[in-house]
């Protein structure tokens, strides 16, 4: 596929980042995810705008209107006091636009000089398959682009089907393990965690596993209970793969997870020292 028109939701795009893959790396943002995560930092990245119009009259800056039924965003006006975020029903930002692949890769031109990859992430990037595939094509046909590393940065609820069509133009994925047994899971994202665990085998054995991220909540996730399962699971991932855990804080959130504890420096290096026991090597940075 190397249709340069197709288009995507856009929630933002982050010209240099080095915490999102391997070097520097730019970095967009799709909007709409599929979990309902109670720990979500980035409530907003989840529902799609149906352009009810609830938004516009309460802006402080009048960046936002309504024009022949759809909101319009104004970002020259944007003070991102993120008033709309807070009113809006369905977990939706109307600070997004839609871009076709013509757009950023232009973009990508501009930075490619200073870049080491392109990575796609979200909400979840991979509802808006079509448009990676199409930009992922893009970036391989590029004589001064195929150079950059292609990357997705997933939940990991993608079918196989899915990453098949991927495969070809996918360098490597970043997957979020949110919690090891089925209930756990459940109870913190709303989904099954079987398409995750199928997707980081499937990734595995096509050597396209970049990282694994484990979100340690206190009380909550399971892996310090399953430290047995999850360590010979994770164990048995490629090399090249990083396993990277991450210490729950409540900066974002809002609602139930409010309430869960927040993750100690003391809490995420234990759970490092345990994975190490089991001849597993973690990055995290402690809170």
């Amino acid at each position: 596929m190397n249709n340069r028109h197709v288009t995507a939701t856009v929630s933002k795009v982050l010209n240099f980042s080095c915490v999102d893959g391997p070097g520097n790396r730019l970095v967009i943002f799709l909007q709409g995810c599929n979990y309902q995560c109670k720990n979500c930092h980035n409530a907003h990245t989840i529902g799609l705008c149906d352009h009810c119009g609830d938004c516009v009259s309460p802006c402080p800056s009048g960046a936002l209107s309504l024009v022949k039924g759809k909101i319009h965003w104004q970002a020259d006006q944007c003070t991102h006091c993120d008033t709309c975020l807070a009113i809006c029903p369905r977990q939706s930002s109307p600070k997004t636009a839609e871009m076709n692949v013509d757009q950023l890769i232009t973009l990508i031109h501009k930075h490619h000089l200073f870049l080491t990859g392109i990575t796609v992430s979200g909400g979840e990037a991979t509802l808006q398959l079509p448009f990676i595939i199409a930009l992922f094509n893009a970036i391989k046909n590029d004589n001064e682009l195929k150079h950059l590393s292609c990357m997705v940065d997933s939940n990991g609820s993608l079918s196989v089907t899915g990453w098949e069509k991927l495969l070809p133009v996918l360098d490597g994925a970043m997957i979020d393990l949110k919690a090891w047994q089925e209930d756990t899971h459940r109870y913190i994202t709303g989904r099954s965690n079987h398409r995750v665990i199928q997707s980081i085998e499937w990734l595995t054995k096509h050597d396209k596993l970049e990282e694994v991220r484990l979100l340690h909540i206190p009380s909550i996730t399971d892996y310090e209970p399953e430290i047995e399962v999850v360590g010979h699971f994770l164990k048995s991932l490629p090399k090249r793969t990083t396993v990277r855990l991450n210490a729950f804080q409540h900066h974002g959130i809002s609602g139930e997870a409010l309430t869960w504890e927040a993750c100690s420096k003391a809490e995420i290096e234990a759970l490092a020292a345990k994975l190490k026991q089991k001849n597993i090597d973690t990055i995290y940075r402690a809170p």
